[in-house]
């Protein structure tokens, strides 16, 4: 697979404030909650390193200090690591502008760009070569999905030419839309304003297509998820973890559950459906936790039950307490007999009292 590729160069951008995950990142960029036991970006960086990607560039913003303690320069990795920080967040387009001055590539040489929350299992080696066969200016990413209500639609001619960027509308042309990786030619990076706020879905890609330029669509079905929400991001390291998406960063075999070392799961738990447990976790006897997230240093007391939900770090379920489809932020307690559910959010640090958030009527 690597051998017919060039050594690549990516842009990885890693600037968003993740709004839709908080209270998780509140304290942690999008790119590094916990997911499948290790940081998010962990598994992009393990695949894009299998399709010949030798040096990445990270296009920083918020939180910008806390990647480069946990990718270091690469090495770990097999990559090598740079950092660039956007004193201001300039937009996607701007962001590949300014990270590219760290790039060597050349002028006609290919550049993959990456978004920091999408989950694929794409071929980007067939990407890149697809790309370098037509000359392409861009080359997208595009999947298919069942709603494109939801997304904006990219439609593309015959020869797989993309003939426009469509906002969302009721009534979608096409099912394909923008899966996040593009590849670029060099010198179409470098022709983005520098210093501006640029976005490429809205300004870059429409001007290149109006100025007659080659802009492709690659498309496919494989595996494509935007963990964006806490539950997706919940579905991703659960489809990690049962092996629905294969990734060389997963620090463990695939199964019905991964425990991370130091944790400890009591035989008489039942721990199912892909949930990840962090170091030092406890699942005590009697509890249940399914396909779920458990951070670092967590609690789930026996009688407890946790369902397609994420427990930030050190948090604590008492028992007999439901929590399905919540988060809980960093450090909450939630006390005995508690129901939490329906996407409620606990904030880093609160305690609830026992038996204070009731869905169900019984006392």
């Amino acid at each position: 697979m690597e051998s017919s590729l060039p050594d690549l160069e990516a842009i990885l951008l890693v600037g968003g404030q993740g709004t839709r995950l908080r209270p998780l990142t509140l304290g942690t960029p999008k790119p590094l909650l916990p997911t499948a036991g290790v940081p998010f970006l962990a598994h992009q960086l393990a695949r894009a390193r299998s399709f010949g990607v030798r040096r990445i560039v990270f296009a920083t913003s918020y939180k910008a200090s806390m990647f480069e303690p946990e990718f270091g320069d690469g090495s770990a990795f097999g990559l090598s690591i740079e950092y660039m920080t956007e004193e201001t967040p300039l937009g996607t387009g701007g962001a590949i502008r300014n990270a590219a001055q760290a790039l060597s590539a050349g002028p006609g040489d290919p550049v993959l760009v990456l978004n920091g929350d999408i989950l694929s299992g794409h071929d980007i080696g067939e990407q890149v070569r697809g790309h370098l066969a037509r000359d392409a200016a861009v080359t997208l990413h595009l999947t298919e999905v069942e709603d494109p209500t939801r997304f904006g639609c990219v439609p593309t001619d015959d020869d797989g030419r993309v003939t426009a960027f469509l906002e969302k509308t009721p009534n979608p042309v096409t099912n394909r839309i923008n899966a996040g990786c593009y590849v670029f030619t060099r010198s179409v990076i470098d022709q983005i304003p520098r210093d501006e706020v640029v976005s490429v879905e809205r300004e870059t890609f429409p001007g290149l297509i109006e100025s007659g330029r080659l802009v492709l669509g690659y498309a496919d079905r494989t595996y494509w998820l935007d963990v964006g929400t806490p539950a997706a991001f919940v579905q991703g390291s659960r489809d990690l973890v049962l092996g629905r998406l294969a990734s060389p960063a997963l620090p463990g075999p695939t199964g019905e559950y991964l425990a991370l070392p130091g944790s400890v799961v009591s035989p008489e738990a039942k721990v199912q459906g892909g949930t990840a447990v962090g170091a030092r976790s406890v699942v005590e006897a009697g509890a249940i936790v399914i396909g779920s997230v458990l951070s670092d240093d967590c609690v789930v007391e026996s009688g407890a039950r946790v369902t397609d939900s994420v427990l930030g770090r050190g948090a604590r379920v008492c028992a007999g307490t439901v929590v399905r489809d919540a988060v809980i932020g960093d450090g909450a307690v939630v006390g005995p007999g508690n129901e939490l559910q329906a996407g409620v959010r606990i904030w880093p640090g609160v305690e609830l009292p026992e038996r204070a958030v009731r869905y169900s009527s019984d006392v």
